[in-house]
C-alpha cells in the first residue's frame, strides 16, 4: 500500500526544505521505496537532495507534441513503433533518477501553448502505476494547488500546508484547504506546519495571537519548523539540505512531523 504525502503553500515557505528532509526521515526510519515527484516548475528538489536532474516530463511532453506535429504521428504510432502510450511510458521511466530507495521525477515547467491534453492523460495513468512500485510517494508542488488541481496525482494521504507565521500565510493556507473539496481527488488527512519559527521547534513557542488565529481558521497545525541558522552555508555552498546534523532542531521537528503522519495520520 503506497502512502502519498502532498507539499502546498505559497511561494518561499519551505515547501522544498520540508520534502527533503521528510524524504530523508523516510529512508533513515523507514523501510521500503521512496518516489520522490517535483512539481515545482523550478526544479529544486533535487538540490536539496544531492541528486542529478537529465530530463523533466515538460520536456518529455515538449518532444511528444513536436515528434506528432512533425512526423504526423497523431493518428499512429511514435518513432520506433511505439503507440504514443509506450512512448511516454518509456520516457517516462528513462526521465527516473534514481538512488538508493529513493527515485526523483520531475514535472519541469508548465504546458506551453500546444495541446497537452491526451499528454497529461496518459501521464497521470503512468504516475498512477508508476505509484504502485513504491511504498512512499512525496509530492513537493509548485506555490498554488496547480499540480493537484490539475489531478497529476489520484489520491493523497496527507496534504502539508507549509506557511511562514503571518496572517497573509494563514489566510492563503486556509484558502487552500477550503479548495481540497474542489479538486476531485482523495485527500485523507490535511494539516498546517508553520515555518521559521523562532525556537526548537516546540508547538507550545507558538505566540498566542498566531495560536489563536490557527484555530480560527480552523487548521490543524501538526509541527513548527524552526530557524536554522546552517541553512544559509549549506544553501551558499550548495551543499545537500539532507545533510543537516542529525541534532538540528530543525531536521528533529521534521523527523517529529514525520512520525505524526505515519503513526497518528494515516497509519
Amino acid at each position: 500500500m503506497t502512502t502519498t504525502i502532498a507539499l502546498a503553500g505559497k511561494g518561499g515557505t519551505g515547501k522544498t526544505t520540508l520534502s527533503a528532509l521528510l524524504i530523508r526521515y523516510l529512508m533513515e526510519e523507514r523501510s521500503g521505496a521512496i518516489l520522490a515527484i517535483d512539481a515545482d516548475p523550478a526544479s529544486n528538489l533535487h538540490y536539496v537532495l544531492g541528486m542529478e536532474l537529465y530530463q523533466t516530463i515538460g520536456e518529455i511532453r515538449e518532444d511528444m507534441l513536436e515528434q506528432v506535429q512533425t512526423s504526423g504521428a497523431l493518428a499512429g504510432s511514435m518513432p520506433g513503433g511505439m503507440s504514443k502510450q509506450e512512448y511516454l511510458d518509456y520516457q517516462v521511466q528513462m526521465s527516473l533518477v534514481e538512488g538508493e530507495r529513493i527515485d526523483l521525477l520531475a514535472m519541469g515547467r508548465p504546458e506551453g501553448q500546444g495541446c497537452y491534453c491526451a499528454a497529461n492523460q496518459m501521464l497521470r495513468l503512468i504516475l498512477d502505476r508508476l505509484k504502485d512500485n513504491y511504498d512512499y510517494v512525496v509530492i513537493d508542488n509548485e506555490a498554488g494547488m496547480e499540480h493537484l488541481s490539475r489531478r497529476t496525482t489520484r489520491d493523497v494521504d496527507v496534504l502539508l500546508l507549509v506557511t511562514d507565521p503571518t496572517q497573509r500565510g494563514l489566510i492563503t493556507a486556509r484558502r487552500m484547504e477550503e479548495m481540497v473539496p474542489e479538486l476531485e481527488i482523495g485527500v485523507g488527512h490535511v494539516y498546517l506546519v508553520l515555518n521559521r519559527l523562532r525556537g526548537d521547534g516546540s508547538l507550545s513557542e507558538v505566540p498566542h495571537p498566531l495560536a489563536q488565529a490557527i484555530e480560527e481558521a480552523g487548521l490543524h497545525l501538526i509541527g513548527v519548523l524552526p530557524e536554522e541558522p546552517a541553512m544559509a552555508a549549506f544553501e551558499f555552498t550548495g551543499r545537500p539540505l539532507v545533510e543537516l546534523p542529525d541534532d538540528s532542531d530543525l531536521y528533529q521537528a521534521v523527523r517529529g512531523i514525520g512520525e505524526d503522519i505515519l503513526e497518528n495520520g494515516v497509519r
